[in-house]
């Protein structure tokens, strides 16, 4: 169990810190909406990571990855190519980064988020946790590391609900702030939203380059193993 905990954490720590989907639950959390829109946000979230990751680790489960196999290398080189996606994305994301003191260049669409209704909301957090490049590639990641592993079916329930509940602890942790903490959560996730807009694109691009190196590091030290 320990080993499958492990191996999903660095990629969990990955999808929280998602600059943008916490931006969307704070606006969502400041509107007029704010106790419909950001529980649905997060039930979005929750369930676009839990499908993805259990599908992604029941197919390469079904295939066999663990050993020496050729599935195991297949993953191995998917992991590989996903790394390598990711560093790409760093490149153009630091290329991208806003120079100091300019208006940071934020999706179009959040400047609608705070006025969409409930079952929008759920959709966009499906969005942005299972569609959104980043978080799949990582979710993918961990995975097919996880299937790698050939632990129990029980471990890895285990693993993959771990995975999911930190990789939606920023999330969450907005969610609940929101509903306990009154006028100062407020004030909290304004600031932090502040803070964020224009540090997101450099935020981002450390993340890609990181979780880049990662992957490929983890594909080719199994191809040599």
């Amino acid at each position: 169990m320990g080993l499958g905990i492990s191996d999903v954490l660095p990629f969990a720590v990955g999808v929280a810190i998602s600059p943008i989907p916490i931006i969307a639950v704070i606006l969502m959390l400041l509107s007029t909406r704010a106790s419909a829109n950001g529980p649905a946000f997060l039930v979005g979230w929750i369930a676009g990571l839990s499908v993805l990751c259990v599908v992604v680790y029941v197919v390469a489960d079904a295939i066999g990855v663990t050993g020496n196999s050729g599935g195991s290398d297949g993953v191995s080189w998917l992991q590989i190519g996903l790394g390598a996606l990711l560093l790409s994305a760093a490149k153009r994301t630091w290329g991208k980064r806003p120079a100091p003191g300019a208006e940071p260049e934020l999706p179009s669409w959040l400047a609608d988020v705070d006025a969409i209704t409930p079952g929008k909301a759920l959709a966009l957090g499906v969005g942005l946790s299972a569609v959104n490049p980043k978080n799949a590639v990582l979710t993918i990641g961990a995975a097919a590391s996880l299937a790698q592993l050939g632990i129990s079916g029980g471990d890895a329930v285990v693993a993959v609900v771990v995975f999911v509940a930190l990789a939606s602890c920023t999330v969450g942790g907005a969610v609940a702030y929101y509903f306990v903490g009154g006028g100062c959560a407020k004030r909290t996730l304004g600031e932090l939203r502040l803070w964020l807009a224009p540090h997101s694109a450099v935020v981002m691009a450390v993340l890609l380059l990181v979780f880049g190196v990662i992957l490929v590091a983890k594909g080719l030290g199994l191809l040599t193993d």
